[in-house]
């Protein structure tokens, strides 16, 4: 009977240690997690380390994920359930989405984040899971009902902005009457319930706190639904660092410092994104939440003259694919500017093909690249990245701006409103201010339109209208087609001198 209470001993001794040894494994196991998260960003930050970094990423996450089922894991059955089945619908959308469709996938991606964020602070609260000290309880309240807010927007947020990306919500702004007012009240109503919540007994604010969750689900749908189509791109970002704030949320609900880690940056680069979008717009990030403008995407503008007057005498100059392939073949510097069009038309694969054939004879060919263009940031570089259009001829609108005046051919490809001269001339346009690629200055400017339709901010594009400017309509693919086998035609004679 003596040796009982020395192998008792033994046994608490022998699982106090084991437990001491897990702890320290999932310390060094996030801390090097956090590291890697920290250098795939900035391994994301340049196209030729890309890669490398998207890579680092995807290893910091098998660590987390495999340390956390280790460490916290309390039934393995479940967990595999979830870990398997998670898995297999990522694989399944990854090979799927095409990179058309990519805004779309970012956008309902981030919802999950928010939604995960909601389900685990009233879980959290449903089951603190451990005693706390009354100012424990209180941080831990707080944390809770700020991190159900910022998910709860999230989630009802990304779900109207994957619908609008997706074309089932429509692109035009939802104004009404009052709208600063109502967000104002439901703000007011929430914090007030948050008064209420924090330091209410135990389990007696759960009316509170859901009250407050369907109000910020609404708040995030008003939101989202009166922004433009124009902005969609810094919405997007937007939505990335609100998700990264709810997973930092969670991160405190649940104790997790690699979730803190990991939120923080996804909401901190997320925010820095948006200010550089906004700055590229020359806009405020409150002007694009608050401030939303855009009709509905396609529609005809009216025509108008440099005066206001209908502009039925305006003339638009057609050409066709062969005297595009003509004018390209002759010309000895050429920028490329691509827009969603060619997203939508994957007509990156044999433009990449057009601008080998035109460098094999001594031309210069560049590709400009707007900040928003397209549906998410970096859309343009991604898909041109894709058809291995190579890095150094792929230049921001800030590098090649300066050069318009001296290129002999501009080519936009499916591009509006980033190339919209009523940006810098026109004090009644809706994006009057914005830096817009000057394309207008070249010789001669091919714009590849289907047709004369605005673009997704709704916006008229006096553009078409312009003397140096040359509308070739049509399917985007299809006309680069025509242009890449009119100039494999005429490959074999010399370039002009």
């Amino acid at each position: 009977m003596s040796s009982l209470p020395l192998y008792s001993s033994w046994l608490l001794a022998s699982a106090s240690a084991s437990g001491s040894a897990l702890a320290n494994l999932s310390t060094v196991a996030y801390l090097l997690a956090g590291v890697l998260f920290v250098l795939s960003l900035g391994g994301l930050s340049a196209q030729d380390s890309a890669r490398r970094g998207n890579l680092l990423g995807t290893i910091g996450m098998l660590i987390a994920v495999g340390i956390t089922t280790v460490v916290g894991a309390g039934g393995y059955g479940p967990l595999g359930a979830a870990l398997l089945g998670g898995g297999l619908i990522g694989a399944v959308l990854a090979a799927r989405v095409a990179m058309t469709s990519m805004p779309e996938l970012v956008a309902i991606l981030h919802s999950f984040v928010g939604l995960a964020a909601v389900l685990v602070g009233i879980a959290s609260y449903l089951d603190p899971g451990e005693l706390l000290s009354p100012v424990e309880a209180r941080i831990h309240e707080v944390e809770i009902f700020v991190g159900v807010f910022i998910g709860a927007i999230t989630f009802t947020g990304s779900l109207i902005a994957f619908g609008k990306l997706r074309g089932q919500i429509r692109s035009k702004p939802l104004l009404l009457p009052g709208r600063h007012y109502l967000n104002l009240a439901m703000l007011a109503v929430t914090v007030f319930l948050g008064m209420r919540f924090v330091g209410a007994p135990t389990l007696a604010a759960q009316n509170e706190l859901l009250i407050m969750t369907g109000l910020a689900g609404v708040l995030g749908i008003h939101l989202v639904m009166a922004i433009g189509g124009a902005d969609m791109p810094v919405v997007v970002s937007m939505l990335n660092s609100y998700s990264g704030w709810a997973a930092a949320a969670a991160g405190f609900m649940l104790n997790n410092d690699l979730l803190i880690i990991t939120g923080a940056l996804v909401g901190s680069s997320g925010a820095i994104l948006s200010y550089i979008m906004c700055r590229a717009m020359n806009r405020s990030i409150a002007n694009v939440i608050f401030g939303g403008f855009g009709a509905d995407e396609g529609a005809a503008p009216a025509k108008r003259d440099k005066d206001g007057k209908d502009g039925k005498d305006q003339k638009v100059q057609s050409v066709t694919a062969a005297d595009t392939a003509d004018l390209m073949r002759e010309a000895k510097s050429v920028i490329v500017v691509p827009g969603y069009g060619m997203a939508v038309a994957h007509a990156q694969y044999p433009l990449y093909e057009v601008a080998q054939i035109l460098r094999s004879r001594g031309c210069s060919v560049r590709f400009a690249i707007h900040p928003v263009a397209g549906r998410l940031p970096g859309h343009m570089n991604v898909l041109l990245a894709e058809a291995k259009v190579p890095y150094d001829i792929v230049l921001e609108m800030d590098e090649i701006n300066a050069d318009f005046p001296e290129t002999d051919v501009v080519l936009v490809i499916g591009a509006n409103d980033i190339v919209n001269p009523g940006a810098l001339d026109d004090a009644a346009s809706p994006i009057y201010g914005m830096p817009v690629l000057e394309v207008w200055k070249a010789k001669t400017c091919v714009v590849m339109k289907r047709s004369m339709a605005s673009g997704y901010a709704g916006v008229e594009n006096p553009l078409f209208f312009h003397p140096a400017t040359r509308m070739l309509f049509g399917d985007a693919k299809k006309n680069v087609d025509a242009i890449l086998d009119a100039l494999r035609q005429k490959n074999s004679q010399p370039p002009a001198e």
